[in-house]
């Protein structure tokens, strides 16, 4: 994993640019995520995320290899990442990077279709110029330090899931028939049981339907595997702690993992960061 690197040699540009690297991450909110990150160089190793990763450049060249190519977004772009694909991230040129990102569950997305058994959309270019979008996503990504209002929310939602209908290209292959309300039970019952070891025999009892169909059917509803979002809400969880303040050392048993190295790999995985840089940048905010 490459950790942010400084382009220059200069002392005095290290020292600036160490200063300015930060990480703001704002309220959480049911199904919802948004960052500001801020840095140099190559910052994020191959990761993926259960969500939909909708992005906005602020300043600098955002580049990123995303389904086999190299991409770069400029200000006034907006970036398009799906669930479970692997990407990297960095900053394209010596004067650093700044952008803002939003991370929507699909569950939340799909209640934003005009039917939430339409299949979840798939846009094939990561990087569009598209206004009414970057506009959509300026309105909740604007303040980060203040709660989303629940109606915005909702309209966003709406709005979001509207502009990628429109640009999807494809959508999501769905299975040959809807199992949704045994999928949300099993997504709930993850939910509930995040902290401890989850067995495939007791989600097939609440799906009634062997691991290998139930696994299909999640991805095709939620856009990742059973196994990944439950990692997911243990990373959350364990994020929501280090906002906080709280030792790396006792987070790992806090959210369900076996211990240290399974947390700081599985977290490097997710985030293309470690635990410990992920920290140091949430704290250089508070200074």
């Amino acid at each position: 994993m490459k950790e942010a690197v400084n382009q220059s040699t200069d002392p005095g540009i290290e020292r600036l640019c160490k200063k300015r690297e930060r990480f703001i991450a704002a309220p959480t909110s049911d199904g919802i995520e948004r960052i500001e990150a801020q840095f140099y160089g190559n910052m994020f190793s191959p990761h993926r995320h259960d969500t939909y990763a909708l992005g906005i450049t602020m300043q600098g060249v955002q580049t990123f290899n995303y389904r086999g190519e190299f991409r770069a977004s400029n200000p006034g772009n907006v970036i398009i990442l799906h669930p479970d694909e692997l990407h990297d991230g960095g900053a394209g040129t010596d004067d650093g990077l700044q952008y803002r990102m939003l991370y929507i569950e699909p569950a939340l997305l799909r209640s934003g279709l005009d039917r939430e058994s339409d299949p979840l959309p798939f846009v094939g270019e990561p990087v569009i110029n598209d206004r009414v979008l970057w506009a959509i996503l300026a309105s909740v990504l604007g303040e980060l330090e203040s709660d989303v209002d629940p109606l915005l929310r909702d309209q966003f939602v709406a709005d979001i899931a509207q502009r990628l209908s429109q640009h999807a290209r494809a959508p999501l292959k769905q299975p040959r028939f809807n199992a949704a309300d045994r999928m949300d039970q099993v997504r709930a019952f993850l939910e509930d049981n995040f902290d401890r070891p989850v067995q495939s025999n007791e989600l097939e009892q609440i799906a009634g339907m062997d691991r290998f169909r139930l696994i299909r059917h999640f991805r095709a509803r939620f856009g990742t595997t059973p196994y990944r979002y439950l990692m997911m809400r243990r990373l959350q969880k364990a994020r929501a702690l280090m906002a906080l303040g709280q030792p790396l050392a006792g987070i790992a048993a806090e959210t369900g993992f076996s211990d240290q190295s399974h947390f700081n790999r599985h977290f490097r995985q997710t985030y293309g960061v470690s635990p410990g840089r992920w920290a140091s940048l949430l704290g250089q905010n508070a200074h």
